[in-house]
């Protein structure tokens, strides 16, 4: 067999790197309520004219580093306030209550990496040639929790790279309280998880289409109390399991005037409660010719893995929904761009160590799954992945793939599908395309080079990566070399 051909990487010099000084306002939470009351007590003691100079210092130390922070400080307040006993409370009084349940937390203090790139929605104003585009990046700080975050930059008629610079403001979202939910969807995750039989179709027969989460939870109440039993919501499996299904759906939004780089999405749902890891984006064509942002990502609660799917439009507004089906395990789900043969397409490992292909007539459930490479060469022996979504060229589709070898060492591979019928594999390089170098060795988890996506852009590979589950780089690749490289 001939030696596979040399393919010329250029490293760029950009660099993402953990930031600390972009804080985020986080909740502050106690184990009880008579935790949280304690300390409001000794703050609904104090003269109002302590409270005035207390809350000027918080005012003082704080303000520049937050946009609208007595807001935020006044919501929290209107949080607990129950706990408080009635009567009159200044102001002020309120204020400085809310901030002794906030704190702030630097979501991108200890690494910023596993990056994946689309075409930006918003073309405007560029020279021409130019073309800008958005990364979602995997932030990690205090505990390992990861959250996803978001950078922009721009590429020249050269390929140039320009960054923009980040806002030093960071927000997370708002929570919508009452998501709508498609009945016959919900029905059908619902037969997913077990919950089937009378009860269920009792409830899911009172809902209307769509229905609110309130709607659910008056519906499950009354079905409830109409029972011999008539048990709280929580301590019913059936309404426990679907009201946690429910929740499990939810949707958020930024406000729109907020800058792309402000945004930050942290855990909601236990089954995330440690990470939202590794978030592979895809601008997918739908049938109608619009566009929508689907990204696939791990949830992580510490010990369970388990994929899930977001989606949006423009990148204010996000949907979090479950992934359902034999076909939903492990973790490394990238979707095709656009449908293959009518049908959704997505590339996943089942197994923990090979590639599979699996298709689906709607974006939620995933039945069917075939093998389509396993390992073969020693870089890659441990195991085998997807490095984000097929990029779709002249010769096929184009995958980024990594490789888990000695020392655990992992690097970046590539392989070819045939474009009408992706499960036919028309080349593979047997080589690593990429492996750690250097500085890049070095990091929170050495010796791992990873990409969650990159993108074509002519005759270029515009490709972004993570290295030691720290910071982010950049590496611009022939297009042709990549494709003639392969055996």
């Amino acid at each position: 067999m001939a030696p596979q051909r040399s393919i010329e990487i250029r490293r760029t010099e950009i660099r993402l790197t953990p930031d600390q000084s972009r804080v985020v306002l986080r909740p502050l939470g106690f184990n009880s309520d008579a935790d949280y009351a304690k300390i409001m007590n000794r703050v609904a003691a104090l003269k109002e004219v302590d409270v005035r100079r207390v809350l000027d210092q918080v005012l003082a130390a704080f303000s520049s580093r937050h946009r609208r922070l007595k807001d935020r400080f006044l919501s929290r307040f209107r949080e607990l306030e129950r706990l408080l006993p009635s009567g009159d409370v200044s102001e002020a009084r309120k204020l400085l209550i809310g901030s002794y349940f906030m704190m702030e937390y630097s979501a991108e203090s200890a690494g910023l990496f596993n990056p994946s790139i689309v075409l930006h929605p918003d073309q405007s104003g560029l020279p021409k040639g130019a073309s800008r585009f958005l990364l979602s990046l995997r932030a990690v700080g205090e505990g390992h929790i990861s959250s996803i975050a978001f950078r922009s930059g721009v590429i020249d008629a050269h390929a140039g790279i320009a960054m923009d610079v980040p806002s030093p403001f960071l927000n997370g979202p708002e929570l919508i309280e009452n998501p709508a939910y498609n009945r016959e969807l919900f029905r059908r995750k619902a037969a997913e998880m077990g919950l089937t039989g009378e009860w269920t179709q009792r409830v899911m027969g009172r809902l209307g289409d769509p229905f609110t989460l309130a709607e659910l939870k008056d519906r499950l109440q009354d079905t409830l109390s109409e029972t011999a039993l008539d048990r709280p919501l929580e301590g019913d499996p059936t309404a426990r399991g679907l009201w946690l299904l429910a929740k499990s759906n939810y949707e958020i939004q930024f406000p729109p005037d907020q800058e792309l780089s402000e945004r930050i999405i942290f855990p909601v749902i236990p089954i995330q409660s440690n990470g939202i890891e590794d978030v592979r984006l895809v601008a997918h064509q739908e049938a109608g010719g619009e566009t929508v942002y689907y990204a696939t990502y791990t949830a992580y609660d510490g010990r369970n893995v388990l994929p899930q799917l977001t989606e949006t439009k423009d990148f204010r507004h996000f949907r979090f929904s479950t992934l359902n089906g034999p076909g939903v395990q492990n973790k490394g789900m990238a979707l095709f761009p656009r449908r293959i043969k009518d049908r959704f397409a997505m590339l996943s490992r089942q197994d923990g160590e090979s590639v599979f292909l699996m298709y689906s007539d709607n974006v939620h459930f995933w039945n069917e799954s075939r093998l389509l490479l396993s390992p073969a060469h020693p870089w890659e022996f441990l195991k085998i992945g997807n490095c984000g979504s097929p990029l779709e060229t002249e010769a096929g589709w184009l995958v980024l793939s990594h490789g888990v070898g000695p020392m655990r060492r992992y690097c970046l591979g590539a392989f070819l599908l045939d474009r009408d019928d992706p499960s036919k594999v028309l080349g593979r390089l047997r080589k690593p395309l990429m492996c750690p170098e250097g500085i890049e060795r070095e990091g929170y988890v050495p010796n791992v080079l990873y990409t969650c996506g990159a993108l074509v852009r002519g005759d270029q590979l515009i490709l972004p990566y993570g290295f030691s589950d720290r910071v982010t780089g950049f590496a611009l690749i022939a297009l042709d070399e990549i494709i003639s490289a392969m055996n």
